[in-house]
């Protein structure tokens, strides 16, 4: 009996998603500390920078006309109006890293990830839950980064965001970060050791 192994495949892609607060961005940088080589994604918004975020680090801040011109041009993966703002994910790099068998990660709204599944099923999709939805306000309150009315918005938004969990693969509830993380390089190496099978 001959075995014939196959060394070369594409790479996977993560989606992390959730309600805005949950700490996606904390748990991403945690688990891009915890595991090297992960790709991630910068996304494209036309919102102003909050306190501390840097251009190309954090997002590409862009002007509504560029954000257009790249949509219009089919260049994202996935966009989506969130609280009032645009936010995209270009899909060049995207491409490029899967077909060289590098694993990505996206950072997105419920939005997006719902768009990316549908474009890609193979995508592994999670949503990050928060405790409570307590815990979630006071982390929204707690950021200092938006108003009292946008913060009233991203909690009303919450309540149908979280609805959107039965089409995800994965939860894991943002209790303390470091768990969560654990729950996550779970979740990417199960993944990494799966089986790919071949359609008929």
């Amino acid at each position: 009996m001959s075995l014939k192994i196959q060394n070369k495949k594409s790479g996977n892609l993560f989606v992390l998603s959730g309600p805005s607060g949950v700490g996606k961005t904390t748990l991403r940088e945690n688990l891009q500390q915890r595991i090297p080589g992960l790709q991630f994604s910068i996304s494209w918004t036309t919102r102003a920078p909050r306190a501390g975020e840097k251009q190309g680090k954090d997002y590409r801040f862009v002007s509504l006309r560029q954000f257009e011109n790249n949509r219009e041009n089919e260049e994202f993966l996935e966009w989506a109006r969130v609280h009032g703002e645009y936010y995209g994910t270009p899909k060049a790099p995207i491409e490029r890293w899967l077909k060289r068998g590098e694993d990505v990660l996206l950072d997105i709204d419920i939005q997006g990830a719902r768009q990316v599944k549908k474009g890609k099923p193979q995508a592994v999709a999670i949503f990050i839950l928060p405790p409570s939805e307590k815990e979630l306000k006071k982390r929204l309150v707690h950021r200092e980064t938006e108003s009292v009315q946008k913060i009233r918005l991203r909690l009303k938004n919450a309540e149908n965001e979280l609805l959107a969990v039965k089409h995800f693969d994965y939860t894991v509830t943002n209790r303390e970060i470091q768990s969560a993380v654990d729950d996550l390089e779970a979740i990417i190496i199960a993944t990494r050791l799966r089986v790919r099978k071949k359609k008929p």
